[in-house]
Protein backbone atom coordinates (compact mmCIF):
# COMPACT_ATOMS: atom_id res chain seq x y z
CA UNK A 1 0.00 0.00 0.00
CA UNK A 2 1.09 3.64 -1.15
CA UNK A 3 2.13 5.39 1.58
CA UNK A 4 1.01 9.81 1.85
CA UNK A 5 4.76 10.26 1.83
CA UNK A 6 4.49 8.85 -1.52
CA UNK A 7 1.51 10.72 -2.84
CA UNK A 8 2.46 14.08 -1.58
CA UNK A 9 5.79 13.83 -3.18
CA UNK A 10 3.81 12.62 -6.44
CA UNK A 11 1.63 15.84 -6.00
CA UNK A 12 4.54 18.49 -5.55
CA UNK A 13 6.63 16.74 -8.65
CA UNK A 14 3.88 17.25 -10.90
CA UNK A 15 3.21 20.59 -9.47
CA UNK A 16 6.99 21.12 -9.76
CA UNK A 17 6.51 20.33 -13.52
CA UNK A 18 3.88 22.01 -14.80
CA UNK A 19 5.30 25.57 -12.28
CA UNK A 20 8.25 24.66 -14.88
CA UNK A 21 6.01 24.53 -17.99
CA UNK A 22 4.64 27.30 -17.51
CA UNK A 23 7.32 29.37 -16.64
CA UNK A 24 8.86 27.94 -20.06
CA UNK A 25 6.17 29.15 -21.72
CA UNK A 26 5.78 32.83 -20.08
CA UNK A 27 9.41 33.39 -20.84
CA UNK A 28 9.04 32.66 -24.46
CA UNK A 29 6.79 35.23 -24.44
CA UNK A 30 7.92 37.62 -22.87
CA UNK A 31 11.53 37.71 -24.24
CA UNK A 32 10.96 39.09 -27.65
CA UNK A 33 8.98 42.09 -25.85
CA UNK A 34 12.08 42.47 -23.41
CA UNK A 35 14.23 42.27 -26.12
CA UNK A 36 12.46 45.06 -28.34
CA UNK A 37 12.44 47.58 -25.36
CA UNK A 38 16.21 46.46 -24.70
CA UNK A 39 17.46 47.51 -28.88
CA UNK A 40 15.25 50.60 -28.70
CA UNK A 41 17.97 51.83 -26.68
CA UNK A 42 20.64 51.08 -28.52
CA UNK A 43 22.78 52.08 -31.81
CA UNK A 44 22.48 50.78 -34.94
CA UNK A 45 26.36 49.27 -34.61
CA UNK A 46 25.74 47.58 -31.17
CA UNK A 47 22.39 46.09 -31.50
CA UNK A 48 23.50 43.23 -32.96
CA UNK A 49 26.49 42.81 -31.36
CA UNK A 50 25.22 43.56 -27.66
CA UNK A 51 22.68 40.50 -27.04
CA UNK A 52 21.77 41.41 -23.78
CA UNK A 53 18.63 42.76 -22.10
CA UNK A 54 20.42 45.41 -19.95
CA UNK A 55 22.25 47.69 -22.74
CA UNK A 56 25.81 49.09 -21.57
CA UNK A 57 24.44 52.52 -22.87
CA UNK A 58 20.62 54.05 -22.81
CA UNK A 59 20.11 55.95 -25.95
CA UNK A 60 16.94 57.57 -25.08
CA UNK A 61 17.38 60.07 -28.26
CA UNK A 62 15.95 57.33 -30.33
CA UNK A 63 12.53 57.37 -28.72
CA UNK A 64 12.85 61.29 -29.74
CA UNK A 65 13.55 60.52 -33.11
CA UNK A 66 11.56 57.73 -33.88
CA UNK A 67 8.49 60.27 -32.72
CA UNK A 68 10.08 63.35 -34.33
CA UNK A 69 11.15 62.31 -37.88
CA UNK A 70 8.37 60.14 -38.71
CA UNK A 71 4.88 62.29 -38.07
CA UNK A 72 4.68 59.83 -35.31
CA UNK A 73 2.00 62.45 -33.60
CA UNK A 74 -0.41 62.68 -36.47
CA UNK A 75 -0.73 59.03 -36.88
CA UNK A 76 -1.05 58.22 -33.51
CA UNK A 77 -4.15 61.00 -33.04
CA UNK A 78 -5.37 58.61 -36.57
CA UNK A 79 -4.89 55.39 -34.69
CA UNK A 80 -6.56 56.48 -31.45
CA UNK A 81 -9.54 57.93 -33.40
CA UNK A 82 -10.36 54.51 -35.27
CA UNK A 83 -9.48 52.27 -32.64
CA UNK A 84 -12.18 53.74 -30.36
CA UNK A 85 -14.68 54.32 -33.13
CA UNK A 86 -14.60 50.71 -33.74
CA UNK A 87 -14.33 49.39 -30.74
CA UNK A 88 -17.39 51.68 -29.61
CA UNK A 89 -19.19 50.48 -33.17
CA UNK A 90 -18.76 46.73 -32.90
CA UNK A 91 -19.39 46.87 -28.78
CA UNK A 92 -23.34 48.40 -29.34
CA UNK A 93 -24.05 46.16 -32.98
CA UNK A 94 -22.66 43.03 -31.99
CA UNK A 95 -24.16 43.33 -27.86
CA UNK A 96 -27.76 44.24 -29.52
CA UNK A 97 -27.49 41.28 -32.19
CA UNK A 98 -26.44 39.27 -29.44
CA UNK A 99 -28.88 39.48 -27.28
CA UNK A 100 -31.72 39.87 -30.32
CA UNK A 101 -29.87 35.90 -31.33
CA UNK A 102 -29.97 34.78 -27.92
CA UNK A 103 -33.43 36.41 -26.18
CA UNK A 104 -35.59 37.09 -29.20
CA UNK A 105 -37.63 34.78 -31.50
CA UNK A 106 -38.18 35.64 -34.93
CA UNK A 107 -38.41 34.26 -38.46
CA UNK A 108 -34.97 33.48 -39.40
CA UNK A 109 -33.06 33.88 -36.46
CA UNK A 110 -30.97 31.03 -36.74
CA UNK A 111 -30.48 31.53 -40.53
CA UNK A 112 -29.07 34.52 -39.77
CA UNK A 113 -26.66 33.87 -37.11
CA UNK A 114 -25.12 30.71 -38.99
CA UNK A 115 -24.56 33.72 -42.36
CA UNK A 116 -22.42 35.73 -38.95
CA UNK A 117 -20.50 32.26 -38.53
CA UNK A 118 -19.40 31.52 -41.76
CA UNK A 119 -18.22 34.73 -42.03
CA UNK A 120 -15.80 33.89 -39.35
CA UNK A 121 -14.42 31.16 -41.62
CA UNK A 122 -13.73 34.08 -44.69
CA UNK A 123 -9.80 35.54 -44.21
CA UNK A 124 -10.22 39.21 -43.87
CA UNK A 125 -7.44 39.31 -46.93
CA UNK A 126 -10.02 37.59 -49.09
CA UNK A 127 -13.19 40.09 -48.68
CA UNK A 128 -10.18 42.55 -49.67
CA UNK A 129 -11.00 43.25 -53.40
CA UNK A 130 -15.06 43.26 -52.76
CA UNK A 131 -14.61 46.07 -49.89
CA UNK A 132 -12.48 47.94 -52.35
CA UNK A 133 -15.01 47.50 -54.91
CA UNK A 134 -17.60 48.51 -52.69
CA UNK A 135 -16.50 51.55 -51.39
CA UNK A 136 -15.46 52.66 -54.54
CA UNK A 137 -19.46 52.96 -55.74
CA UNK A 138 -20.61 54.25 -52.23
CA UNK A 139 -17.79 56.80 -52.40
CA UNK A 140 -16.09 56.10 -49.26
CA UNK A 141 -12.67 54.84 -49.95
CA UNK A 142 -10.04 57.41 -48.62
CA UNK A 143 -12.36 58.37 -46.09
CA UNK A 144 -11.85 57.51 -42.33
CA UNK A 145 -15.73 56.81 -42.04
CA UNK A 146 -15.19 53.83 -44.99
CA UNK A 147 -12.05 52.16 -43.36
CA UNK A 148 -13.96 52.23 -39.78
CA UNK A 149 -17.15 50.60 -41.21
CA UNK A 150 -14.66 48.36 -42.77
CA UNK A 151 -12.62 47.51 -39.39
CA UNK A 152 -16.47 47.30 -37.98
CA UNK A 153 -17.20 44.40 -40.20
CA UNK A 154 -14.48 42.28 -39.31
CA UNK A 155 -15.17 42.62 -35.84
CA UNK A 156 -18.69 41.96 -35.64
CA UNK A 157 -18.96 37.95 -36.22
CA UNK A 158 -16.07 36.71 -33.32
CA UNK A 159 -17.90 39.53 -31.09
CA UNK A 160 -21.33 38.39 -31.69
CA UNK A 161 -20.65 34.23 -31.34
CA UNK A 162 -18.51 35.52 -27.82
CA UNK A 163 -21.65 37.61 -26.45
CA UNK A 164 -24.33 35.36 -27.63
CA UNK A 165 -22.78 32.58 -26.15
CA UNK A 166 -22.56 34.55 -22.59
CA UNK A 167 -26.29 35.65 -22.99
CA UNK A 168 -27.55 32.25 -23.42
CA UNK A 169 -26.38 31.57 -19.96
CA UNK A 170 -27.56 34.34 -18.41
CA UNK A 171 -30.67 33.45 -15.49
CA UNK A 172 -34.33 34.26 -17.12
CA UNK A 173 -35.06 35.44 -13.88
CA UNK A 174 -33.28 38.74 -14.27
CA UNK A 175 -35.21 39.24 -16.66
CA UNK A 176 -38.47 37.97 -15.16
CA UNK A 177 -37.60 40.64 -12.24
CA UNK A 178 -36.68 43.37 -14.61
CA UNK A 179 -40.34 42.99 -16.72
CA UNK A 180 -41.65 43.22 -13.22
CA UNK A 181 -40.00 46.55 -12.13
CA UNK A 182 -41.48 48.29 -15.80
CA UNK A 183 -38.52 47.39 -18.03
CA UNK A 184 -39.28 46.75 -21.69
CA UNK A 185 -37.05 44.66 -24.06
CA UNK A 186 -34.73 47.57 -24.31
CA UNK A 187 -34.24 48.14 -21.00
CA UNK A 188 -33.82 44.80 -20.10
CA UNK A 189 -30.77 44.43 -22.53
CA UNK A 190 -29.42 48.42 -21.36
CA UNK A 191 -29.83 47.72 -17.67
CA UNK A 192 -29.39 44.19 -17.05
CA UNK A 193 -27.48 42.42 -19.82
CA UNK A 194 -24.91 44.73 -20.22
CA UNK A 195 -24.21 45.00 -16.66
CA UNK A 196 -24.18 41.09 -16.79
CA UNK A 197 -21.99 40.68 -19.94
CA UNK A 198 -19.35 43.05 -18.68
CA UNK A 199 -16.40 40.39 -18.37
CA UNK A 200 -17.20 39.58 -22.18
CA UNK A 201 -17.46 43.00 -23.13
CA UNK A 202 -14.14 43.49 -21.75
CA UNK A 203 -12.67 40.66 -23.98
CA UNK A 204 -14.56 42.28 -26.94
CA UNK A 205 -13.00 45.52 -26.45
CA UNK A 206 -9.30 44.15 -25.90
CA UNK A 207 -9.16 41.57 -29.40
CA UNK A 208 -10.89 44.24 -31.41
CA UNK A 209 -8.75 46.98 -29.84
CA UNK A 210 -5.80 44.94 -30.88
CA UNK A 211 -7.02 43.83 -33.98
CA UNK A 212 -7.30 47.84 -35.09
CA UNK A 213 -4.53 48.97 -33.47
CA UNK A 214 -2.07 46.76 -35.38
CA UNK A 215 -4.11 46.87 -38.52
CA UNK A 216 -1.95 47.94 -41.58
CA UNK A 217 -2.62 45.85 -45.07
CA UNK A 218 -6.55 47.34 -45.34
CA UNK A 219 -5.44 51.06 -44.75
CA UNK A 220 -2.56 50.58 -47.16
CA UNK A 221 -5.39 49.48 -49.46
CA UNK A 222 -8.16 52.02 -48.69
CA UNK A 223 -5.98 55.13 -48.36
CA UNK A 224 -4.49 57.15 -50.65
CA UNK A 225 -3.42 59.93 -48.33
CA UNK A 226 -1.04 59.68 -46.03
CA UNK A 227 -2.21 61.67 -43.14
CA UNK A 228 -5.09 59.05 -43.36
CA UNK A 229 -3.12 56.57 -42.49
CA UNK A 230 -2.56 54.55 -38.91
CA UNK A 231 0.03 54.50 -36.09
CA UNK A 232 1.88 51.73 -38.24
CA UNK A 233 2.41 53.71 -41.16
CA UNK A 234 5.16 55.61 -39.14
CA UNK A 235 6.37 52.56 -38.40
CA UNK A 236 6.93 51.26 -41.55
CA UNK A 237 8.80 54.09 -41.99
CA UNK A 238 11.91 53.30 -40.43
CA UNK A 239 12.20 49.95 -42.59
CA UNK A 240 14.21 51.23 -45.91
CA UNK A 241 14.95 49.27 -49.33
CA UNK A 242 18.32 48.37 -48.73
CA UNK A 243 18.96 49.41 -45.13
CA UNK A 244 16.87 49.46 -41.87
CA UNK A 245 17.34 51.58 -38.84
CA UNK A 246 16.24 49.01 -36.67
CA UNK A 247 16.96 50.98 -33.27
CA UNK A 248 14.16 53.92 -33.95
CA UNK A 249 11.82 50.55 -35.39
CA UNK A 250 12.26 48.93 -31.72
CA UNK A 251 11.63 52.17 -30.29
CA UNK A 252 8.31 52.61 -32.75
CA UNK A 253 6.99 49.46 -31.64
CA UNK A 254 7.00 49.88 -27.90
CA UNK A 255 5.28 53.18 -28.21
CA UNK A 256 3.08 51.71 -30.40
CA UNK A 257 2.82 48.59 -28.27
CA UNK A 258 2.47 50.49 -25.19
CA UNK A 259 -1.33 51.48 -25.17
CA UNK A 260 -2.69 48.03 -25.56
CA UNK A 261 -0.90 46.82 -22.89
CA UNK A 262 -1.71 49.33 -20.53
CA UNK A 263 -5.55 48.36 -21.74
CA UNK A 264 -4.89 44.78 -21.04
CA UNK A 265 -3.58 45.31 -17.66
CA UNK A 266 -6.11 47.24 -16.58
CA UNK A 267 -9.05 44.66 -17.96
CA UNK A 268 -7.03 41.67 -17.26
CA UNK A 269 -9.25 40.41 -14.45
CA UNK A 270 -12.21 40.57 -16.74
CA UNK A 271 -10.67 39.21 -19.55
CA UNK A 272 -9.69 36.44 -18.17
CA UNK A 273 -13.39 35.66 -16.21
CA UNK A 274 -14.47 36.39 -19.81
CA UNK A 275 -12.76 34.00 -21.86
CA UNK A 276 -13.69 31.68 -18.91
CA UNK A 277 -17.16 32.29 -18.99
CA UNK A 278 -17.84 32.14 -22.93
CA UNK A 279 -15.75 28.92 -23.63
CA UNK A 280 -17.21 26.88 -20.09
CA UNK A 281 -20.22 28.65 -19.50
Amino acid sequence: MKSAFYYKTKKVTLNLVIHLFLLSVAVTCLYPLLWMVASSFKTQETIFRDISLIPRQLHFQNYYLAVSESNFGRYLINSIFYTVSVVLGIVFISSLAAYAFSRLRFPGRNIIFIVFMAAMMIPIPGSFVALFVLLNKLHLRNTPLGYILCMISVGLSMSIFLLKTFFDTMPRELEDAARIDGCSKIGIYRHVALPFARPVLAVVVVFNALNVWNEYVLALIIFDSKNLMPLQRAVMMFRGEFLTNYPLLMAGLTITALPIIIVYLLMQKYIVKGVTQAVFG
